[in-house]
């Protein structure tokens, strides 16, 4: 068919575009893009001269309209004199030094041994805690330093193995090594006068002294005191085949009474009991007397 003479036609529509056109088409989206994203005013290499047209300082290229302009900017020229610009100005800029962090030195000296210590343990008498006085001797401690402590947990150190029963109290002071004493993990009390330290400096002994925090004591339920007014029934009797108190015996003949026997002696020897006299029984059930003819009448048979 020949669509070349057909009204509204025109030669070469609808084919493929040529390489001219596919760059103005480009640099048109280009502008586009650039003039939503970009604002020229605050870009400091565009310049408009006295003849109207503009000007990119950094590359020296002429443009004759802002969005030509703005194509450029987003070409390969101008990038590549951007990076070239970034990478002199970091050159030629003086270096600029780097904020001073705060280091904390580290205290070099010799450490001459163990301190020498006292352990006391000790009992409020009027409200009945526990509480340990440590006495710690620094005889050559060095000028100016004092004698430190704290707490440590179980799982902080690595010298046992962790045991959430037990925690550590340590004690240091230069040149002296670190020590540490093991003691129970419980509440400890940090009131004013259940806790204390003293340093003295005349004899460079240092005391320390806490007190732990008393447990609370579960009462079991069947101990509980009853209430008043219920009266708490007679206690059951004692089991078969238990040792009867030397208090409830029986008194021995004759009315003399025995003292009561020590905790853990065997019982009173039991006595063989007592025939009466013969004549103070009936004749079907004393013994035989030789009167009788030695031996009891027999029975009368049925």
């Amino acid at each position: 068919m020949d669509f070349q003479h057909r009204a509204g036609g025109k030669t070469g529509s609808g084919g493929v575009a040529s390489a001219s056109e596919s760059n103005r088409d480009r640099r048109e989206r280009l502008r586009q893009l650039a003039l939503e994203t970009i604002d020229i005013n605050k870009d400091p290499y565009f310049m408009k001269n006295h003849l109207g047209s503009y000007e990119c300082k950094l590359c020296l290229t002429l443009h004759n309209n802002e969005g030509s302009y703005l194509a450029h900017t987003q070409g390969k020229k101008h990038q590549t004199n951007l990076a070239r610009r970034a990478a002199k100005e970091a050159k030629e800029a003086p270096a600029q030094p780097a904020p001073e962090k705060v280091k904390v030195e580290v205290k070099k000296f010799v450490k001459i041994g163990r301190p020498g210590y006292k352990v006391t343990k000790q009992r409020d008498p009027e409200s009945g805690q526990q509480s340990l006085l440590f006495q710690i001797d620094y005889p050559e401690v060095a000028e100016g330093i004092g004698p430190r402590h704290r707490f440590m947990s179980a799982y902080e150190q690595r010298i046992e193995p962790p045991d959430r029963r037990w925690q550590y109290l340590l004690l240091a002071a230069e040149p002296y090594e670190t020590i540490a004493f093991k003691v129970p993990s419980r509440e400890i009390d940090k009131a004013e006068s259940k806790f204390w330290t003293h340093w003295n400096r005349e004899t460079k002994q240092f005391f320390l002294q806490f007190h732990f925090k008393m447990e609370k004591l579960l009462v079991p339920q069947s101990a509980a005191v009853p209430s008043v007014g219920v009266k708490r029934p007679p206690p059951l009797m004692n089991a078969v085949g238990s040792h009867p108190s030397s208090d409830s015996m029986p008194p021995p003949p004759g009315g003399m009474h025995m003292p009561p026997l020590p905790p853990g002696a065997p019982g009173p020897p039991q006595m063989p009991p007592q025939m009466p006299p013969p004549g103070s029984l009936p004749p079907m059930m004393r013994p035989p007397l030789p009167a009788d003819g030695g031996m009891p009448p027999p029975l009368p048979s049925s």
